[in-house]
């Protein structure tokens, strides 16, 4: 049997192994070193590096190390895949770093008062309920998203290919035909791994060479009449050198990057000029100012395009659940039972938690947990098209929100930031390795088992390296080594906010409207298969305005590449496109995990 993936992709769809072969205590120690790694090192490149990718094949690359030594020959694929889910589920964690990071500039903030500081244990019980939390929230979803929408979540099919080849079929002679496929698929996932993360380690970003710039910029080019002028260098127009998008892009496909694209050049160049024609914003403004602003036309299609999809599709959605509500002691699937079970006690332990060390009402813990649904769907629709979540942006939504709900009540706004964040994102990287665990034939009870033991490991890391980190480079002022961009904009953002959501500007509003309504419109025609090619994709236009341009022109000719070597020579690109692409996205996912380490052993220029 194979998967049909994007663009017509294809990738064999292994046999499930036999019950209880998976979670094994060879399994379960490897599980647990893996999330201790990755919860340690993840906050330090969220932190310092600015950016956090999917960390499922980082995982599983260490899982096999692991494995290889305390199991032998006894370890598999499936194994490998529990301990992959716990090191994504470890370092999802890291969301809060980005609320701790914000909680420290705004205590230094002259705009606004704010107090907060948890201790280490109070963020640690503070994490481990909002992530166990969206765990559970995401286990009933996994059949929709997986199963019965069939949405690629290109990182899980990444990471389903490296399992693959590091657990090739056993049994087969040299000269069989699939074993010589096998071979090659795993040579050029090496190259692909080689090159990505030699390019990484060359790039003056990573911190250790500085032999290659991060990417390629327009300089001082700047279009607009005089007096209202816009440098496009200055809004990030250009393109990264990286391997991991350019990786990306081969497995989104050509449809949503093109559409990305045209939202990053209506993002970061159409709208700051007219901006600054029509005077909202200054000559030459900065990214930062932009930002605010497009953002929010950017929420508004992803949101009403993600909410119409669902709704269109309520059915499928309807069924999922369904068929979670007899899952037994014998089934694949997590017991429905015992998610509601745990998503009551779960919640009613966060609004404890928040009102008790923060002082926050507990209806407003409970309007924060409730926002987190609809952004965790929406959320891991665009992850699924995409391989870019937008649960950060989203995330900001929230903050508004509380603005309106309690005006100048700056921790009111950040706790709700910080629990609908960290809930929803939670279920991006889980997904993805559903989706990988899907391809190979894993138990999806197991790999939920998995996620739920190893995400107190990445909350007490966080909470225990976090507060290192601040204290060695420091996150206030400018010559703070930890750079935090998202927490940045999370701070920002609470003290534009911090007269009430009536401060945004009015603009903005007006286009959230008309993008949420032409979301609404392009979602439903997607509805149609004859006519999904020539509708422009909602997530992929919202996506280009709230990414960096440059990330999104890499990932454009990703997409490109993909469709010329599809055409060019189908049987080549079936065999080697998504190895290819999978060892672009490992090489600099991999190096962006060890280069903290460097870093602190002082290898770098960091």
């Amino acid at each position: 049997m194979a998967e049909t993936t994007l663009d017509g992709l294809q990738m064999a769809e292994p046999a499930a192994p036999a019950r209880g072969g998976e979670l094994t205590v060879h399994a379960l120690i490897a599980a647990a070193i893996v999330a201790a790694i990755m919860g340690s090192a993840y906050p330090y490149m969220v932190l310092k590096l600015g950016f956090g990718p999917n960390v499922s094949i980082v995982s599983a690359f260490f899982g096999f190390v692991i494995l290889s030594v305390i199991a032998g020959k006894r370890y598999d694929r499936w194994q490998n895949n529990i301990v992959q889910t716990a090191g994504t589920a470890a370092a999802q964690t890291a969301f809060m770093c980005g609320i701790l990071a914000a909680f420290d500039m705004l205590r230094a903030s002259k705009i606004v008062v704010f107090h907060a500081n948890p201790t280490p244990l109070q963020t640690f019980v503070w994490l481990t309920c909002a992530s166990l939390l969206g765990v559970l929230l995401a286990a009933p979803l996994r059949r929709h998203f997986i199963v019965d929408e069939q949405l690629a979540f290109p990182d899980g099919m990444a990471a389903a290919e490296t399992l693959m080849v590091l657990d090739p079929p056993k049994g087969l002679a040299k000269d069989d035909p699939a074993w010589l496929t096998a071979r090659r698929a795993a040579l050029v996932l090496g190259l692909g791994l080689a090159a990505s993360a030699l390019l990484m380690l060359l790039r003056n970003d990573a911190k250790i060479f500085d032999l290659i710039p991060e990417g390629w910029d327009p300089g001082a080019l700047t279009i607009g009449a005089a007096g209202a002028g816009l440098v496009l260098a200055t809004m990030g127009v250009g393109a990264s050198y990286s391997l991991l998008s350019l990786g990306t892009g081969l497995l989104v496909g050509l449809r949503v990057n093109f559409w990305m694209l045209i939202g990053g050049v209506l993002g970061w160049i159409v709208f700051p000029l007219l901006l600054v024609q029509h005077g909202v914003l200054h000559d030459r403004p900065t990214r930062t100012a932009v930002l605010y602003w497009v953002m929010w036309p950017g929420i508004g299609m992803i949101m009403a395009g993600g909410i119409a999809a669902l709704l269109l599709r309520w059915r499928l959605l309807v069924e999922a659940f369904r068929g979670m509500r007899g899952a037994g002691a014998g089934s694949d699937e997590f017991p429905l039972a015992w998610v509601l079970i745990g998503v009551g006690v779960l919640a009613a332990a966060l609004c404890a938690v928040q009102y008790l060390i923060f002082g926050l009402p507990v209806w407003m813990t409970a309007i924060a947990i409730v926002l987190s649904v609809p952004l965790m769907l929406v959320g891991l629709r665009a992850l699924g098209e995409t391989n870019w979540g937008p649960i950060g942006a989203l995330s900001n939504l929230s903050q508004a929100l509380f603005a309106g709900i309690a005006p100048g009540n700056v921790l009111a706004g950040m706790l709700g930031n910080g629990a609908t964040g960290t809930i929803a994102v939670t279920s991006e990287g889980l997904m993805q390795d559903y989706r990988a665990g899907y391809l190979i034939g894993s138990t999806p009870r197991s790999m939920t088992i998995a996620q739920l033991l190893a995400t107190p490991i990445g909350a007490g890391a966080l909470a225990i390296v976090y507060p290192a980190l601040v204290k060695t480079y420091g996150i206030v002022g400018e010559h703070a080594g930890l750079a935090a961009p998202g927490a940045r904009r999370t701070a920002g953002f609470a003290e534009l906010l911090s007269g009430g959501a009536d401060k945004l500007p009015t603009s903005a509003l007006w286009a959230m409207l008309v993008f949420a309504v032409l979301g609404a419109i392009f979602a439903a025609l997607e509805q149609k298969k004859a006519w999904k090619a020539w509708v422009p994709s909602p997530t992929g236009l919202s996506l280009g305005m709230l990414l960096p341009f440059a990330a999104v022109a890499s990932l454009f000719v990703g997409g490109v590449g993909g469709a010329i070597w599809q055409r060019a020579n189908p049987r080549s690109a079936a065999a080697y496109l998504i190895p290819l692409a999978s060892g672009f996205i490992a090489g600099e996912a991999m190096i962006a995990v060890i280069v903290p380490v460097l870093l602190a052993l002082h290898l770098g220029r960091g």
